[in-house]
């Protein structure tokens, strides 16, 4: 499959991506700039994709063992030449491997924070794209929004944390999915496309065995209101530039 060369200006980062297969989008970059990393040590992305998260959460925080697990062999194969291109081999692996044979993956009660840009898509809902590689990371071909939840269960230390970004309109199902494997929801963001309009994802952070009590932070805009344009916001615009946020 041929492959195009990116640089993403966080942490100067290089990235290996399918021409026409799958590829990153904002999401990673919202939910890398989400997170509390500040007293995470080990760090395991579900559904890793090119390696875009584990990579970035490396550049941006002091966490010494990052794994991202990946069901695709030539997604696995990709994001590990994408770790060795950003020379972080001593602190990130990539194991390919399924969501919902977890506890042949990773130990559990191992991890001080789960982070996942899971499949959006119920099998029913949308167009499935013709290319497997998008098809698979796109909608729940191979693992729903329960495994992927219930995977983060079994890895999180108690007090551990669980990072995800999602679909607004399945926030009810998310919230009931990660209360249902004793993940207490903790932290909200809204993400919109612009003011004035309905979001359309949402960022959501729960602690494993956390108290009830969740804050719901102030919204989060992609793009001005400018006519007919689509300029990122100065915040946005800040997620890029080198250095923690």
């Amino acid at each position: 499959m041929k492959e195009t060369l990116d640089n993403l200006s966080i942490g100067q980062i290089q990235l290996l991506q399918a021409e026409k297969g799958y590829r990153y989008s904002l999401d990673p970059i919202l939910l890398a700039r989400f997170v509390n990393v500040r007293k995470s040590r080990q760090i395991v992305d579900l559904g890793s994709g090119c390696g875009i998260l584990p990579i970035l959460l490396a550049r941006l925080s002091d966490a010494t063992a990052l794994i991202g697990i990946e069901l695709q062999a030539g997604l696995a194969d990709r994001a590990a030449r994408n770790v060795g291109l950003n020379s972080l081999q001593h602190r990130v692996d990539i194991l390919q491997g399924d969501v919902r044979n977890i506890k042949a993956i990773v130990p559990g009660n191992s991890t001080d924070l789960v982070v996942s840009n899971p499949p959006y898509r119920q099998l029913k809902s949308g167009r499935i794209a013709p290319n497997d590689e998008r098809a698979i990371a796109r909608h729940e071909l191979s693992g729903g929004l329960a495994d992927f939840v219930g995977a983060a269960s079994w890895l999180l230390k108690n007090s551990g944390n669980f990072s995800v970004i999602y679909l607004a309109e399945r926030l009810p199902e998310l919230l009931a999915a990660m209360m249902s494997v004793g993940l207490e929801p903790k932290r909200l963001r809204m993400v919109h496309p612009r003011k004035n309009k309905e979001a359309k994802m949402v960022l959501l952070e729960g602690r494993k065995g956390g108290q009830p009590g969740m804050r719901v932070e102030a919204p989060l805009y992609v793009y001005t209101d400018i006519a007919g344009g689509r300029n990122y916001t100065a915040e946005i615009l800040q997620m890029y530039e080198t250095g923690s946020g």
